[in-house]
């Protein structure tokens, strides 16, 4: 029986040895190899780099073997990589791509194979759909040669992608105020490719980088996922105030999301997040652009924008609608409710050290701990609140569909609603500017339940009412 591959917003995920398989996997790299081919680029070079997950040097040497005898080159990185530092080697190498062998924030039964354009960012629904069809039925039409071979001929070259990337920060930010601030900073990178990076970073001066969860373990203890949200970053949130730290950095397992905490040990989600982002780039640095966001991320977004008179574009879940509009608009920053951003200058791809420092920038320039920089977001754009609940679902998608658009509801929570937005899910839109949305995850059986709203004490009563308008 043929078991067909499926892409997500970024690639194709699945578990490990049940349908993540070395053969499924060679199958998925022949479909992108016949993709570049396809596109005339058959010639040229792709990145190739993995995670610290089970297997991930072996599945990505397994995908190098198959890209090289279809005749694209290779450049494989020589151990666990960040995401974006392996997106902004395409740039650096003037490569036609990457591939990604990484399952980012997913529990650690998966793996997944990434894949990115030539900006190094998600290539567009169309080219995911055109890389899904190339994926052979079975592995007899998969063209493969030995690695050493490969290695021996030129066609797959080792390399570290790390120099071009730190010589790329340095024009994006300057490191030495960081550094001379005398920071106490706590950094978790959830057993994932973010290890080490803040330190090397930020070496030489007053301020003190400690790092938490980060060697390699595949099993990730101390957590469900390498996923900067709770209850995942409860450990360091204690470490915080354990160790007196005036902010914690949270890194997913693939380095390409942020989350933080607070100098209090409170987390600070993924809308404040991007709220703080975005005011960091008009407010402090003057930058001045287009913001891109996902349906799925916060209005204080929408409010910044006609405080600064900037543009803001709403887009479906993930990169692959994110990268693609901010290439159109010269966009500023672009981001999700997933904890990824993006920044102009850089590669349109989500990238969290990048982010990481950016923040702590923030805190220097301003003089302000993380609690303090919240305040002043809110005292700009109001106070908002927001939380999701995810639930694995059985049955029928389409049918659990017809139940949500059936539903209907007067209120949500005590609140009215005025609209119904259906760009990417069934948003359900609130009397005080806030949201409700239920949207079902592109790479697992999860059924996503989120909420925004300017009622502090209504977030529960929205996310209850949700559930019951989506059959839970």
């Amino acid at each position: 029986m043929v078991q067909k591959i499926k892409f997500g917003t970024d690639g194709w995920r699945g578990m490990i040895a049940e349908d993540y398989t070395f053969a499924n996997l060679r199958r998925t790299a022949q479909g992108f190899a016949e993709y570049m081919i396809a596109q005339g680029r058959g010639q040229e070079w792709i990145v190739l780099g993995h995670d610290k997950r089970f297997h991930s040097e072996n599945f990505a040497a397994a995908a190098a073997e198959v890209l090289a005898a279809n005749g694209l080159h290779v450049y494989l990185t020589n151990g666990p990589t960040p995401t974006p530092v392996i997106s902004y080697a395409v740039v650096a190498k003037h490569a036609a791509g990457a591939v990604n062998i990484t399952a980012s924030h997913n529990p650690p039964t998966d793996n997944g194979f990434k894949v990115r354009d030539e900006h190094g960012g998600a290539i567009d629904p169309d080219g995911l759909k055109e890389i899904e069809a190339r994926i052979p039925d079975d592995e007899s039409a998969v063209k493969r040669v030995s690695l050493a071979e490969a290695k021996a001929d030129g066609r797959v070259v080792v390399f570290d992608a790390a120099p071009d990337y730190i010589a790329h920060l340095k024009d994006l930010i300057d490191l030495e105020p960081i550094r001379a601030a005398g920071l106490n900073v706590l950094v978790d990178p959830m057993w994932g490719n973010g290890a080490g990076w803040f330190p090397r970073l930020l070496d030489g001066g007053a301020t003190r980088v400690t790092e938490i969860h980060n060697i390699r373990n595949p099993v990730f203890p101390e957590m469900k996922r390498p996923e900067p949200i709770p209850p995942n970053v409860d450990v360091g949130l204690a470490k915080t105030t354990e160790l007196g730290a005036d902010v914690l950095l949270i890194l997913d397992g693939d380095a390409d999301r942020v989350g933080a905490g607070d100098e209090n040990g409170t987390f600070l989600h993924q809308l404040q997040m991007y709220g703080l982002m975005a005011f960091y780039l008009l407010e402090v640095r003057g930058q001045r652009g287009p913001i891109v966001k996902t349906i799925s991320t916060t209005k204080m977004l929408n409010k910044l924008g006609k405080i600064y008179d900037v543009p803001v574009h709403e887009t479906g879940v993930g990169f692959k609608f994110i990268a693609p509009k901010m290439i159109e608009t010269d966009a500023m920053i672009g981001g999700e409710e997933s904890g990824g951003y993006a920044f102009r200058g850089n590669v349109p791809e989500r990238d969290g050290i990048l982010a990481g420092l950016y923040f702590l920038d923030m805190m220097v320039k301003l003089g302000k701990k993380p609690s303090e920089l919240l305040q002043m977001l809110f005292d700009k754009v109001g106070a908002h609140y927001y939380d999701r609940i995810d639930s694995r679902f059985s049955g029928d998608r389409a049918a659990r569909e017809q139940i949500i658009r059936n539903a209907n509801p007067a209120t949500l929570g005590g609140l009215k609603v005025t609209g119904l937005n259906t760009l990417d899910g069934y948003q359900f839109l609130l009397e005080d500017g806030g949201w409700l949305l239920i949207r079902f995850s592109g790479t697992e059986p999860l059924l996503r339940v989120y909420t925004e709203t300017t009622h502090g004490d209504k977030v529960q009563a929205v996310l209850q009412d949700g559930l019951k308008v989506a059959g839970i």
